[in-house]
């Protein structure tokens, strides 16, 4: 087994830090070696607040990890999220030389090089640039023009950028922990390449993650992403009204939310009561499931009404077949899918991470781990192409190998002149 077939994906989440190592089986499907978890402590809303915590937290899920896996850690790929992404469209060209050339992978590469170099606003920087299309020579709707003649090559972008000082943290936090930082990718993509499937990216999808501190979008359609948003309210929002409207601790407010929370109030009876237990010795409080379930409905719905206004603000509202897929922790939560539905008129499925993965996975098929394994077949996909990139080596003769031929070759010399002379004496 070779150490670089194996790919970690590190998810820096507000509420949880997790490490998955795998790599791809015979049949092309993911096997999960190892999974690690921790509380994440020093994030909010998806961005770094405190580094020293943030590097305990993610030494503690890599540790996990490695251990579960028996792989040493080295390089991770990390997800990015938070309130600072933003994202925008723009369109590039690139001047070819000749008519006889093919459009090669060369002409895209240099193309979206030059998109990296577009002038940000300060403290802001190019995180990805993703071609949606392609014109050559004013033929436009070209989804891939390598093979093609042509001299203009122009191509319409999404790109996505972030705060400078975010994405430093993030990869100061990976550095402190004693790891690699291989690559840094935007969460909804991930997510979207772990729970979405060809078919739905091509008739029209809304990706949903509804994480702890951030929820984030992704609208997919034609098989191109069209346009990525992130909201700054998560689970942990919905944790911190339970917890003011029932005036108990926050960790109670998260089990309560997890174990009994709906997201529709009407699915609980009256007389349904849950007890909590009082601080040091003070009476049992009596919260109702119903009073429960309105206090995470109110806010449920305020997250969904954002999701909708992103969805109408794409322009996408109409060409989206598919509908909607939530995934994340937050969708774990009751009734959700029968909420969503309800509020934006679409057709709703909860998302698992489980179609990419082989059977033996069992432990990271909960929406929660989305992003990870998104993050894992990311690093996956980009060890394959730079296998293909690369050019095989030709070997060329060392320094001793290239005198030893030439001194074979000058006894080889001598040795005929020799018994030239000899044939030639007799």
């Amino acid at each position: 087994m070779e150490s670089s077939e194996i790919v970690v994906g590190l998810d820096i989440g507000t509420t949880k830090i997790v490490a998955i190592v795998g790599r791809k089986n015979e049949f092309g499907k993911i096997e999960i070696l190892g999974l690690g978890k921790s509380d994440s402590i020093g994030v909010s809303r998806g961005v770094v607040m405190n580094i020293e915590q943030t590097v305990q937290s993610i030494r503690a899920a890599v540790a996990e990890a490695a251990m579960k896996s028996g792989v040493d850690i080295v390089e991770v790929n990390v997800g990015i999220a938070g309130q600072h992404i933003k994202s925008l469209q723009h369109r590039g060209y690139k001047t070819r030389n000749s008519l006889e050339n093919e459009i090669n992978q060369a002409d895209i590469d240099a193309l979206i090089e030059d998109m990296y170099k577009l002038v940000m606003l300060p403290g802001e920087e190019i995180i990805h640039v993703l071609p949606q299309e392609y014109i050559v020579d004013n033929e436009q709707g070209i989804k891939n023009p390598i093979g093609m003649s042509g001299i203009r090559l122009e191509a319409n972008f999404h790109i996505i950028t972030g705060q400078v000082a975010a994405v430093k943290n993030i990869s100061r936090c990976v550095d402190k922990a004693g790891l690699k930082l291989s690559d840094l990718t935007l969460e909804p993509l991930a997510s979207a390449d772990a729970v979405l499937s060809d078919e739905e990216k091509e008739a029209g999808v809304v990706l949903v993650d509804i994480g702890g501190g951030t929820t984030d979008i992704a609208i997919f359609q034609d098989s191109i992403i069209r346009h990525t948003a992130v909201i700054p309210f998560g689970g942990n929002v919905i944790t911190e009204d339970v917890k003011e409207g029932c005036t108990i601790i926050k960790s109670q407010a998260e089990l309560l939310k997890v174990k009994f929370g709906s997201a529709l109030a009407s699915e609980n009876q009256e007389n349904e009561v849950v007890a909590i237990p009082g601080l040091r010795g003070r009476e049992a409080k009596e919260i109702t499931l119903r009073m429960l379930s309105s206090i995470i409905q109110a806010r449920v719905e305020e997250i969904i009404d954002h999701v909708h206004y992103e969805i109408k603000n794409s322009g996408y509202e109409k060409k989206i077949i598919a509908g909607i897929v939530i995934t994340g922790g937050g969708a774990q939560l009751k009734h959700l899918k029968q909420l969503v539905e309800y509020m934006t008129g679409m057709d709703v499925r909860i998302g698992y991470p489980n179609e990419h993965l082989a059977k033996s996975s069992e432990e990271v098929t909960s929406p929660m781990f989305s992003t990870a394994v998104g993050l894992v077949m990311r690093g996956l996909n980009t060890l394959e192409k730079n296998k293909q990139n690369k050019p095989e080596k030709t070997e060329i003769p060392t320094h001793s190998e290239k005198t030893k031929g030439k001194w074979l070759e000058t006894l080889f010399t001598k040795s005929k002149k020799w018994l030239d002379d000899d044939d030639t004496k007799a």
